[in-house]
């Protein structure tokens, strides 16, 4: 296997320090209002955040910046940074995405010299970025020379793989339930990416109600174990 596909799967390993262990994106307040509560709800509810949320948002943006990339249009970018930031209605949601983002893009920095990656620090520095987890993966995988595709399905996994795990603590969840969810899934991202290809910039975005008021219900849960 490419030494550099590696090195981007790397970023897909739950234990790789973002912060994202401390987010469930609404999934907590489905868990307290007993609507997730086993392995088959916990997957109807996965399932609809990779393919109603996700892929119209971090997905598609994740595309949409590479492509930006490979046309050195950075603009593009810094555009796509602020439209993944203020469309997220939730506070919690908003402001945890870009803690991850900004933990993310620190550890890669210290793993992989570009220039790229300090000129996204430095636009965060002077407030004029925010700083979002699908960007810093994106430019990483442009940066090591893995295909546009590749980048965007090992996104989408890693997503899938931090959720799972959180689920596995929450619910709780066996890790072999867990694993077995991570494999059936699989075949979903595939299909999710199939999406994203054929999606246009005008889908950017689109979301499901109920996720969002998950996420902004959040909020109000008085016992939880995680941030958002």
């Amino acid at each position: 296997m490419n030494e550099n596909l590696l090195a981007l799967i790397q970023l897909c390993d739950s234990n790789f320090p973002t912060g994202a262990f401390s987010h469930s994106f609404g999934m907590e307040s489905y868990i307290q209002e007993g609507v997730v509560y086993d392995k088959d709800t916990f997957s109807k509810w996965l399932s609809l955040y990779l393919h109603n949320q996700l892929v119209y948002s971090d997905g598609l943006a994740a595309r949409l910046v590479y492509e930006a990339l490979e046309e050195d249009k950075l603009a593009i970018i810094w555009h796509l940074d602020r439209l993944l930031t203020v469309q997220n209605f939730s506070e919690e949601t908003r402001e945890g995405t870009v803690r991850i983002g900004e933990r993310m893009l620190a550890m890669v920095e210290s793993l992989f010299d570009a220039e790229l990656l300090r000129s996204y620090r430095e636009r965060i520095q002077k407030k004029q970025s925010f700083g979002h987890p699908a960007i810093v993966f994106t430019m990483v995988g442009y940066c090591l020379g893995v295909e546009k595709e590749t980048t965007n399905q090992l996104y989408l996994y890693s997503a899938i793989v931090s959720l799972v795990q959180n689920a596995v603590r929450a619910i709780p969840l066996g890790q072999t339930t867990g694993q077995k969810i991570i494999y059936e899934y699989q075949q979903e991202i595939s299909k999710a990416v199939k999406v994203i290809n054929q999606l246009s910039e005008n889908d950017f975005g689109i979301v499901a109600p109920g996720i969002e008021r998950s996420q902004m219900a959040h909020e109000q849960i008085n016992i939880r174990i995680f941030s958002s």
